[in-house]
């Protein structure tokens, strides 16, 4: 049973709802996000990944645990089910307004708290038909050593970068259209850092931007043709040591806007986005 725990609005209009679902989805994710003007620009649980929840914070290799859901990739063996899953515990809410959230979570495994997560969302509006999504997350290390931070790449799986924050989008007819301030399509992305990184669909388009240098440097997860995905990545190909009492910090602001956006027109969202 999943639990409405907040719901966001923008401009006057509900444009997102704060979900945590049962024990095993293992983190809480914004389902549904919409446009202003109502269409969905997020998919939940869907047949071709079912641990895939809209919006959210997952990552797949933390000390050996799964905060991302389903198999485990293992060097050597492939995709594993493995009784590996850790779960992002909700400990409060620091603010709780309806343009905006900041929330304490513990990331625990085991018995074992291993990150301890301070999550800042926020709505901005941008216009008639476009707002922003200001997602922010702090991740500090709670034990007395050192934590790695890893991915499927990291593991063996070349390509398989993700983890960090995720937004999957809803699947349509055709694949979407992605593209960067200076490449075009999934294989020209993936893979890469870019200011920003734009997926547009039938009727919408989200843009993706680091607002901050450190965030600037990962490189973008990115799935078009086999599903629609876009992801900031901790650990594309190697992984991120977290000292003991240290915090990794990473704000990604997604513009969510109506109707298909060229690459001008997706740059000054993106700009205007990050500076409100």
């Amino acid at each position: 049973m999943t639990t409405t725990t907040a719901v966001l609005s923008c401009a006057g209009r509900p444009v997102g709802r704060y979900t945590r679902g049962p024990a095993e989805d293992g983190r809480p994710y914004l389902h549904p996000v919409t446009t202003l003007g109502g269409t969905p620009v997020t998919e939940e649980r869907p047949a071709d990944h079912v641990h895939h929840l809209g919006a959210s914070v997952a990552v797949p290799d933390v000390a050996g645990y799964n905060f991302w859901g389903g198999r485990t990739f293992v060097r050597g063996r492939g995709p594993t089910a493995l009784d590996n899953h850790g779960v992002q515990r909700h400990l409060g809410w620091k603010l709780r307004d309806p343009d905006g959230f900041v929330e304490e979570l513990s990331w625990e495994a085991d018995g074992t708290e291993l990150l301890r997560e301070h999550r800042t969302v926020a709505t901005a509006a941008l216009g008639d038909t476009a707002w922003a999504l200001d997602f922010s997350f702090s991740l500090t290390n709670r034990g007395a050593g050192e934590l790695s931070i890893g991915s499927p790449a990291t593991n063996g799986r070349p390509g398989a970068g993700y983890g960090g924050f995720f937004w999957r989008a809803p699947k349509e007819a055709a694949a979407p259209l992605l593209f960067t301030e200076d490449g075009e399509g999934e294989e020209a992305v993936h893979g890469r850092a870019a200011d920003w990184i734009a997926m547009s669909g039938e009727d919408w388009t989200l843009v993706f931007a680091g607002a901050t240098e450190e965030t600037r440097r990962d490189p973008w997860f990115v799935r078009g043709a086999e599903y629609p995905g876009v992801g900031s990545s901790l650990a594309a190909d190697r992984r991120l040591s977290v000292p003991a009492g240290a915090t990794v910090v990473r704000r990604i602001v997604t513009v969510v806007a109506d109707g298909r956006l060229d690459r001008a027109a997706a740059a000054a969202l993106a700009r205007r986005a990050v500076t409100a």
